[in-house]
């Protein structure tokens, strides 16, 4: 007889069946997907900070804003989910799909790179 994954209870019907009911998976894969520690927990916040600050600066898909409005909104610009650079040189920084690039001055370039 098999059994649930979350609570140990019989299993009833399809048999690659692996949970009794939808409130033991939702039980089982919060449990396996929260941030196992408070740095990730904190890395995490941050990061969905830093998305919320492009997101209301950045209406339009395109725009340029300054790197003193960022970090007054408390933007952290050490953070970011990845890097890549262009075939002119310069180092576009995302923030999952949001990108910025740095200006001369105190400027950036914001782009918005998915829906």
């Amino acid at each position: 007889m098999k059994t649930c994954s979350e609570c140990g209870g019989k299993l009833i019907g399809r048999e690659d069946k692996k949970f009794c009911s939808d409130g033991c998976r939702n039980t089982y894969n919060n449990k396996i997907n929260k941030d196992s520690n408070n740095y990730m927990r904190n890395v995490n916040n941050l990061l969905r900070r830093n998305y919320r600050i492009l997101n209301e600066l950045n209406a339009n898909g395109e725009t340029t804003a300054s790197r003193v409005e960022l970090v007054s909104k408390g933007f952290d610009f050490k953070l970011c989910t990845g890097t890549r650079k262009t075939k002119k040189g310069k180092i576009l920084y995302y923030l999952y799909d949001y990108a910025y690039q740095t200006q001369p001055g105190d400027d950036l370039t914001l782009v918005r790179t998915g829906n």
